[in-house]
């Protein structure tokens, strides 16, 4: 657990601003300075690195180098390139990772390829407050292959281990930034003959994470909220070496295959966790993410963490203050990179805030969150966040109709 130390006053955060490790990795962020933007958990900025890398792979690349770029500019390698540089952040060996596809393909080929493992009774397990497409990808999963499929109260999906079973669970909780217990479910899932795959969608770039050391052995995961990969960008899939020989993934695709370009009939899988590949990877998304990652090199992950934690622990601290509700943990207490609070008009809150310059998120049905990206955001920029939450409930600002005006995104 972290210290409770954060910023009191705007003075404070200042001070904070000033010792800040982390600060001048802004200047590598392409965002408005007009723009506090609190939403980076569900679609980071583009940093300035992804923007030209983006460009080159167009204007040069593409353009330029056309159907050569595959072998000239390392197309056709960047799934397992792209895949150790997030190995690294995730905390598992460099060839354990692929980029590919999104999270709902790769979690169902991973959980397909587990539940159809030598000795798997074939038993899915997801809790109700996992994220909608989890639990959504699952049941179909669990249909078409004729297993059972086990949905559980939130916290419940361990007590449903039986051998053979398979359990999908956020390591960060999406609505209240809450960290599971990755210890005590694992050894439980051991002790059962069971496994656990985690989604790190709302963990990987804001938490220091050990999954190696802490006994994970499946993971899936997004790129474009904390990594900054941009709208759409390509997920990622870990698999521990030692498991991934037995996994035979459900959608066998064709760069999956240990010789691709040998166009044979019968599907052979590629070595490791290459099977899981199965078509052709997004380049110009893929290439984005690969610069974006780039300012994850100059950055200790212990300092992106707490950093995270002071800034929750500031927000939760002025809830309090406007007596707004949190379902977020307590000050003191690890969590993920954003805090919650409820308000009866959340959606009219947030998009007031919005027209300040203060771009949150709103989540039905009373839910907005704060996302609190240590790369680009400081303590002064969150401070005055606040500032302006305090002034739109005060003058009840968000009560003008145009805030009820619901978009198709929210």
């Amino acid at each position: 657990m972290h210290g409770v130390e954060f910023p009191k006053s705007l003075a404070d955060a200042i001070t904070f601003d000033a010792e800040d490790p982390l600060a001048p990795t802004r200047s590598e962020f392409d965002l408005d300075e007009d723009i506090t933007y609190l939403v980076g958990h569900s679609l980071g900025p583009p940093t300035r690195r992804a923007l030209d890398c983006l460009r080159k792979a167009g204007e040069v690349e593409w353009a330029s180098g056309l159907v050569g770029s595959w072998n000239t500019a390392g197309w056709i390698d960047l799934p397992p390139t792209v895949g150790a540089r997030i190995a690294r952040l995730i905390g598992v060996d460099a060839s354990d990772v692929i980029v590919c596809d999104s999270v709902s393909i790769n979690l169902f080929k991973l959980v397909g390829a587990l539940i159809d493992r030598e000795g798997m009774t074939g038993r899915i397990i997801v809790e109700a407050g996992e994220f909608p497409t989890d639990q959504y990808i699952l049941q179909r999963l669990a249909q078409f292959s004729g297993v059972d499929f086990v949905r559980t109260e939130p916290g419940a999906g361990p007590d449903s281990f039986e051998s053979g079973s398979v359990l999908v669970r956020s390591f960060v909780d999406y609505r209240t930034a809450a960290i599971s217990d990755v210890d005590a479910i694992e050894n439980l899932a051991r002790k059962h003959g069971s496994a656990v795959v985690w989604d790190l969608s709302h963990a990987t770039g804001v938490l220091d994470l050990k999954l190696a050391d802490w006994g994970v052995k499946y993971a899936v995961g997004c790129t474009y909220k904390y990594l900054n990969g941009g709208p759409g960008a390509p997920a990622f899939i870990y698999v521990d070496r030692d498991q991934v020989v037995d996994l035979e993934t459900p959608l066998a695709g064709w760069l999956g295959h240990a010789r691709p370009f040998a166009f044979e009939k019968i599907y052979e899988p590629g070595d490791g966790i290459k099977r899981f590949v199965a078509g052709t990877p997004p380049i110009l998304s893929m290439s984005a993410l690969n610069g974006a990652l780039d300012v994850f090199d100059r950055v200790a992950l212990g300092d992106v963490e707490k950093k995270a934690q002071r800034l929750g622990n500031m927000c939760l601290a002025a809830f309090s203050r406007l007596g707004l509700p949190s379902s977020s943990p307590a000050i003191g207490t690890n969590r993920g990179g954003h805090v919650s609070l409820s308000h009866p008009e959340g959606y009219a809150v947030s998009r007031a805030l919005a027209e300040r310059g203060y771009k949150t998120d709103f989540r039905p049905p009373t839910t907005i969150r704060f996302g609190l990206s240590p790369l680009f955001l400081g303590y002064e920029d969150v401070w005055k966040t606040l500032e302006a939450l305090e002034d739109v409930l005060k003058t009840e600002a968000y009560r003008a109709s145009r805030f009820s005006i619901r978009s198709k995104v929210t």
